[in-house]
């Protein structure tokens, strides 16, 4: 009997790496509080990313709410996209902003600058923009750029899924005002729970460390912060997982390849990918397919339940149908959650594992035409 299968699964160090950080976090006990580990994670970071002014913190969803309280855009009117999942809208709101959703290229599935400057144009209260470089593939960073210098408002990238990924050598998040990163246990570099912003100079980067850590330093006292630190333990799970990066990256980018070609993913006619930026590097951070029809892959995610597989829905259902927001239509984005599935991926899946989701994909779609 074959055991159940999820979409995705945490990726661990050697368990004596990690228990090395935890020996020496106990002989020094510093939990938290910016400790040494916490340090030297960012430096490694922004070492591998080739990015400067990163700061670490403790999820992700607090990543985008530092950055929109460090660009001075919480209780403003902000552009986002509704194809990304709910923590975006969710980090938006916790900051007073009001979200406005601009629909989604039908090729990358990534904000559509052309609707975000319509947008602007109709509403220039507008005050901020927050793209999300969806699966890790890039958002029109060079589009975006132009349109926050014509009408002077910050980009902030949600790259909660852009780890690794890198457009023209350079990390997807070195671009705009700021970009968050989610170390999630489901992302493919974690810290169990955790999050970093990257920010475009040294002023902000100081202004953010003050934020994560109540606004102040000592007794003196700058502006009104909130606990967002990394802890130490956190931490030294991220420095136990970064030197597996690179391969991580060659084993997911290997496994893309293999579910390509099972699937027959340039000849399926019942399904397709979503199209990569031109000069991008990518993660590979899910592995998501768009079905021809909403019923296809309802079908399809029936039979793999059947045989105990559990990929996910992300993004389902796009963000313009949440109860508790005033409706807004993006029938773009719309189309695209009810048809896009998120299949089992993860660094070192099994290619058995792969190729029996292909095999339960392809025959349950065979004959569509």
């Amino acid at each position: 009997m074959n055991s159940p299968v999820f979409v995705t699964q945490s990726a661990l160090p050697k368990e004596e790496t990690y228990l090395e950080y935890v020996r020496q976090i106990f002989q020094s006990h510093g939990l938290t509080n910016n400790g040494v580990f916490c340090q030297r994670l960012e430096r490694e970071l922004e070492a591998f990313l080739g990015v400067r002014n990163l700061s670490v913190c403790s999820n992700g969803t607090l990543a985008l709410q530092l950055a929109i309280k460090m660009l001075g855009i919480n209780g403003k009117k902000v552009i986002t996209t509704p194809f990304t999942y709910v923590a975006t809208v969710t980090a938006l709101m916790w900051e007073n902003c009001e979200p406005i959703f601009a629909d989604i290229d039908p090729q990358t599935l990534c904000l559509d600058p052309a609707r975000v400057e319509s947008i602007l144009l109709e509403q220039p209260d507008i005050g901020g923009i927050m793209p999300v470089h969806v699966y890790g593939n890039a958002c029109d960073v060079q589009s975006f750029a132009d349109i926050s210098q014509k009408y002077g408002v910050p980009v902030v990238y949600d790259a909660a899924h852009a780890f690794g990924s890198r457009l023209n050598g350079k990390s997807l998040l070195s671009f705009g005002d700021a970009a968050t990163c989610s170390f999630h246990a489901t992302k493919l570099f974690h810290t169990v729970e955790g999050g970093c912003i990257v920010t475009s100079n040294t002023e902000r980067l100081h202004k953010l460390n003050l934020l994560r850590a109540f606004g102040h330093i000592g007794d003196n006292y700058s502006c009104p912060g909130i606990n967002a630190k990394l802890s130490e333990l956190h931490a030294a799970m991220g420095l136990s997982l970064l030197p597996d990066a690179p391969d991580n990256l060659r084993q997911r980018a290997r496994l893309a390849s293999l579910y390509d070609e099972a699937l027959n993913i340039n000849g399926n006619p019942a399904l397709k990918r979503p199209v990569l930026a031109k000069g991008l590097q990518w993660n590979h951070a899910y592995y998501p397919v768009l079905f021809a029809t909403s019923d296809l892959l309802l079908t399809v995610i029936d039979e793999l339940h059947r045989q105990d597989i559990h990929p996910r829905r992300y993004f389902h259902p796009s963000l313009t149908e949440l109860p508790y927001l005033p409706r807004q239509s993006c029938p773009v984005a719309e189309d695209a959650a009810s048809r896009v599935l998120c299949l089992p991926f993860w660094a070192d899946m099994p290619d058995a594992t792969a190729l029996r989701v292909a095999q339960i994909v392809n025959s349950t779609t065979a004959g569509f035409a």
